[in-house]
């Protein structure tokens, strides 16, 4: 595993220097350009250069301006467009809607560098400039906008991304196999309108076609919820790769076709993916800017998996990465690490070796590398599945051998560990080693929250199984003779609590002594199950009521949970008259 030895370019300088005269694809994003694997732009850009395409990057255009969006002339196969990283609503607002005042993904003290939307501005934008050249698009913001969505900032149900962009062809999910299948049948010459059946993708239809499985109409959605409802959970038994079978929507006098989800990556294809050579920086143009600051906590970081079978309401991981795993090999890793170790800027520590949840690293059990995730079973919740494999050996051996290595000081873990999956393991190994060599000072858990009733609802297990996870934790760092402490992470308003279960909450935090720095507010964002019940009030998969607490009484659950600071004195006091 190397370097690259040079980023990918961005300007016509970059092109004569590299002797291109006209590129194969330009990639638009929203984010700053970080050649690292951990940013989409990034990966999908060098493995289409791995295969033999060129390809180039505009980040962060000013979208009141036609400059940026055609220095770098036109394509020969197409325009690649994505938000960046992050839906670029959530990247650009708070959950009270207020607009952030930062933005990791762009230079530093920059604001304001991508716009609401961006997909649909870039692509409006690219339009205007080149009719008739191919768009694709990609990335999570128009993955999980790919059918009719709710909308928490119009507070509306919006129709397909692919309608409004204008785009050809969306990618959604990972989009590594698809975007290679495309780009081959576009260097033989096949019109990108006829691209039509490849898996991983959605396009649109002016017919209805055969054997998709049909799911309530844009139009439908609109008018009743629970049409929404029903479409969210036909959507959502569909995004298995062995068993997801094809979907269409009705928008008007046009249908949305989603193919079926594509297959998995093999251990061998993603480590080929992740052995292509990176710069592994920002670009330099942001060095008299002071840099990029989301690459600090990804630069001495390892991605070990992807997909994560927990499930939890609040989380769109199941309609993008999916819910199978997805791991690369014990070579791959230490050969990453390896490479790590020799950065100029290595201090000695490895930040991070993990994916969505850090312990996941294995497939949930034998039965879905044949048939599939199940499609109406948990592989956690209520109760732990009887299938369900609980080894960490595999995990553990990894990290073991990579805190052995030269110039490596420690190996931590901070992509959230799933302490119910960890507790269930009879074999206590890679919990003792977990405490002795990869925390430092604190291990931050996700409970969200205590409340049966609201747990239920997330998805997440009982607070017995939080009490027993936090009983071990203590037992095994007292055996250690070390201090170390739990950070819980907690959630308000989620749909399912009412002000009685903030307040159970809220006197669940009073026993630890500890006033929460940060509460996650639920934010609605599309692709979730928990959106879903914010804006129907219903469970999509029973036609349940759900109770969902919104505007002022989304504001007196927060203060609950942090209810000394002086700021949330006035609020708590109100909720909890309103709670008894």
């Amino acid at each position: 595993m190397k370097l690259a030895k040079n980023f990918l370019p961005i300007s016509q300088e970059d092109l004569k220097k590299l002797k291109i005269d006209q590129l194969d694809f330009i990639i638009v994003t929203g984010d700053a350009y970080v050649d690292h694997p951990s940013f989409g732009t990034s990966l999908i850009g060098r493995v289409l250069e791995s295969r033999g395409f060129t390809v180039g990057i505009i980040a962060q255009p000013n979208w009141n301006s036609n400059l940026n969006f055609i220095k770098l002339g036109r394509p020969k196969l197409s325009f690649l467009v994505s938000s960046g990283n992050i839906d670029s609503m959530v990247n650009n607002y708070y959950v009270s809607k207020k607009r952030r005042k930062e933005d990791v993904y762009s230079p530093v003290n920059s604001s304001n560098s991508r716009p609401d939307r961006a997909v649909i501005v870039y692509c409006n934008k690219i339009r205007e400039n080149f009719k008739n050249v191919p768009i694709i698009i990609g990335g999570i913001e128009a993955s999980l906008r790919r059918f009719a969505h709710y909308d928490y900032w119009e507070d509306k149900i919006r129709r397909s991304i692919l309608l409004d962009s204008k785009a050809d062809l969306l990618v959604y999910g990972m989009g590594e196999k698809a975007i290679i299948e495309i780009a081959n049948l576009l260097k033989q010459g096949i019109d990108i309108k006829s691209i039509h059946s490849i898996k991983g993708t959605v396009c649109l239809s002016s017919y209805e076609v055969k054997d998709f499985i049909k799911i309530p109409s844009y139009e439908e959605c609109v008018k009743d919820k629970k049409a929404y409802a029903k479409s969210f959970m036909l959507q959502y038994r569909e995004q298995d790769p062995v068993n997801g079978k094809g979907i269409l929507q009705k928008h008007g006098d046009k249908f949305i076709v989603q193919n079926p989800p594509q297959g998995s990556l093999s251990q061998e294809e993603m480590d080929k993916i992740y052995e292509i050579p990176f710069m592994r920086d920002y670009h330099p143009i942001y060095e008299p800017l002071s840099g990029v600051p989301a690459i600090k906590e990804v630069k001495f970081s390892i991605l070990d998996h992807r997909g994560c079978f927990g499930s939890c309401a609040f989380c769109a991981i199941t309609f993008h990465q999916g819910r199978v795993i997805q791991n690369r090999s014990e070579r791959s890793l230490l050969d990453e690490a390896i490479l790590l170790t020799k950065l100029d800027d290595f201090k000695g520590y490895i930040h991070d070796v993990g994916g969505p949840t850090a312990n996941f690293r294995n497939k949930s059990c034998k039965f879905q590398e044949v048939h599939g995730m199940c499609k109406d079973k948990n592989c956690l919740n209520p109760v732990p599945c009887k299938n369900l494999i609980v080894d960490h050996m595999d995990y553990l051996n990894i990290l073991r051998k990579m805190r052995k290595l030269p110039r490596v000081k420690k190996v931590f873990i901070r992509s959230g560990i799933r302490y119910d999956y960890l507790i269930y393991d009879k074999n206590d190994a890679f919990f003792k080693d977990l405490c002795e060599h990869h925390i430092s000072g604190q291990l931050k858990v996700a409970p969200e929250h205590i409340s049966k009733n609201v747990l239920k609802v997330m998805g997440k297990p009982g607070k017995e199984v939080y009490d027993k996870f936090t009983k071990k934790y203590h037992e095994i760092n007292k055996s250690l003779n070390k201090k170390q402490y739990l950070v819980p992470y907690l959630m308000s308003s989620h749909p399912g609590s009412t002000l009685n279960d903030a307040k159970e909450l809220a006197e669940f935090i009073k026993t630890l002594n500890y006033t929460p720095e940060q509460v996650q507010d639920f934010y609605p964002t599309p692709g979730s199950l928990a959106t879903c019940m914010y804006y129907t009030g219903l469970d999509p998969f029973t036609d349940k009521p759900v109770y969902v607490p919104k505007d002022k009484e989304k504001a007196l659950q927060r203060a609950l949970l942090q209810a000394d600071l002086k700021s949330n004195k006035k609020l708590a006091k109100e909720a909890y008259k309103k709670g008894l």
